[in-house]
């Protein structure tokens, strides 16, 4: 299988919730990852998709939503995966990147049948946006050391679930065969 798109969940964040301070912790062990997945991504001319909350702001815009964020307190676990100008960007309402977004179509639109998650919450909208990737019948894989979780335990348990319910090929982001190239 090779990935045609990958998508980055919910990095782009304020991180002023009340598990934020564990999840920063793991997203600062998985950042160099998922940056490295951007970088190979765009390198080989693979689609790089950012899906993420909307903290909120249904009249925002994904640059209104990136100043917002990078002018906080935590911006430098941002800057380092920003999206650039021909990264694409859709605003989720909830745990799944699927749930009530445009994502499928954008999908079909550009022909592509194959994904590769990273992001957070691998034992939430990673698990969810799985799931849901699964039942559009999508080849998936989901990046595990490119995934900060707030619960190691469930997402232990979840990375399980979707390699085994879903048919999920759980890898590392140093995998020279994610985009084709090995």
């Amino acid at each position: 299988m090779v990935v045609k798109a990958l998508i980055v969940v919910d990095m782009i964040n304020m991180y002023d919730h009340p598990d934020a301070e564990i999840l920063r912790r793991s997203v600062k062990e998985v950042l160099p990852n998922v940056r490295r997945l951007i970088e190979r991504a765009r390198t080989e001319d693979i689609t790089v998709i950012y899906a993420n909350d909307n903290f909120g702001l249904w009249r925002s815009h994904h640059d209104e939503l990136l100043d917002m964020v990078l002018s906080g307190p935590h911006a430098d676990l941002v800057a380092p995966i920003r999206p650039e100008g021909d990264s694409l960007f859709v605003v989720k309402a909830r745990h799944s990147i699927f749930y009530e977004t445009p994502l499928e179509y954008l999908l079909r639109q550009r022909g592509i049948d194959s994904v590769l998650l990273c992001g957070q919450v691998t034992e939430q909208c990673i698990l969810y946006s799985a799931l849901d990737a699964h039942i559009r019948h999508l080849d998936l894989v989901v990046a595990e050391d490119a995934c900060a979780s707030i619960h190691s335990d469930l997402a232990a348990a979840a990375l399980q679930m979707m390699e085994r319910n879903m048919q999920a090929r759980i890898v590392r982001s140093t995998d020279d065969a994610l985009f084709g190239s090995a």
